[in-house]
């Protein structure tokens, strides 16, 4: 089987414009470039590797380009060790060790007639191939996304965490869209699916693989389109609120911190906010709620003789 053809430019990803909106349609805003990385990748076929600190919307991109194309979503986590038979396939062992004892009951009537001992092994050789077999293989997430007749949107989640070798695993796969399991021979795409990859920096990834994919860095959103990811995320926040959360938010990014916050954050804090029926920013809601924003007790200690100052600048 062969790779269809590039998609047409028909429906959602009919131009850069209809991604962006129908992105928004799905609670995803996206700046143009993001939707421009989504509409080259779809057309020429090529896997996106998405770079950014955590909780710039990385994840939550395929997520949403998933439900855009109304198609299914197949996660792969990475994780060190990660190898291919967690994420491409492996043989359903307790089936082949429950056929290996049915054969073991009727192979001495197979045998019995069998004139020489090679007759009697090639035999036996030829009944073994079939332990290894298609009835026998457990598909993984990567070979799901390449079976997937009517395609699939792979999100292969901090390849970055992954080892070398798993990466080097990958290329067949990222380039060709097919892979090769020996037993059985090389399985292609009837449908590529949309492949996403996400990085946190972890580790520097390898040439090959960037080679293979284009490259989409999710920076921390401006004061602007904060505020509208936030009107999206959190329906029915008030402006004023909305518009001093993502002031403070922004002014904290501007600190040496640990950890600062993301956009995950910001969304987190205004729905604890609405929580609390809060209708605007003061001093002391914020020191209730500032372990929602920041993960680390040194930096709440840093930032909480500041919090007059943001709230100031926020306002």
């Amino acid at each position: 089987m062969t790779a269809s053809a590039p998609l047409a430019p028909s429906g959602p990803l009919a131009s850069v414009e209809s991604i962006i909106e129908g992105l928004a349609a799905v609670g995803y805003i996206a700046s143009r470039r993001i939707a421009t990385a989504l509409y080259m990748a779809a057309h020429l076929q090529k896997p996106v590797l998405v770079e950014g600190v955590a909780g710039v919307g990385k994840t939550e991109l395929a997520l949403c380009a998933a439900a855009l194309l109304e198609l299914p979503l197949i996660r792969l986590q990475c994780y060190e060790g990660l190898d291919e038979s967690k994420a491409l396939y492996e043989w359903k062992y307790g089936k082949q060790l429950l056929y290996t004892q049915i054969l073991k009951d009727h192979m001495g009537a197979a045998l019995t007639d069998a004139p020489d001992m090679a007759t009697a092994m090639e035999r036996l050789h030829g009944t073994g191939d079939l332990f290894f077999s298609e009835p026998f293989l457990e598909p993984r997430p990567l070979l799901n996304a390449l079976r997937a007749t009517g395609g699939a949107v792979l999100l292969i989640d901090e390849i970055d965490k992954s080892d070398e070798a798993f990466e080097a695993f990958l290329l067949e796969m990222l380039s060709a869209f097919q892979v090769s399991i020996p037993e059985i021979g090389v399985i292609r795409a009837t449908t590529p699916p949309v492949v996403f990859l996400t990085s946190n920096n972890v580790r520097d990834l390898g040439d090959a693989l960037k080679r293979r994919c284009l490259h989409l860095h999710i920076p921390l959103p401006d004061q602007r389109l904060e505020e509208r990811i936030v009107a999206a995320r959190v329906p029915g926040i008030e402006a004023r609120l909305r518009r001093e959360l993502v002031g403070f938010v922004q002014a904290l990014r501007t600190l040496d911190l640990r950890k600062l916050p993301s956009i995950s954050e910001t969304v987190d804090w205004a729905r604890a906010l609405i929580l609390l029926h809060a209708h605007a920013l003061d001093g002391d809601l914020v020191r209730e709620t500032l372990n929602v924003l920041l993960k680390f007790e040194a930096d709440i200690v840093a930032v909480e003789p500041r919090i007059p100052e943001f709230l100031a600048r926020a306002g």
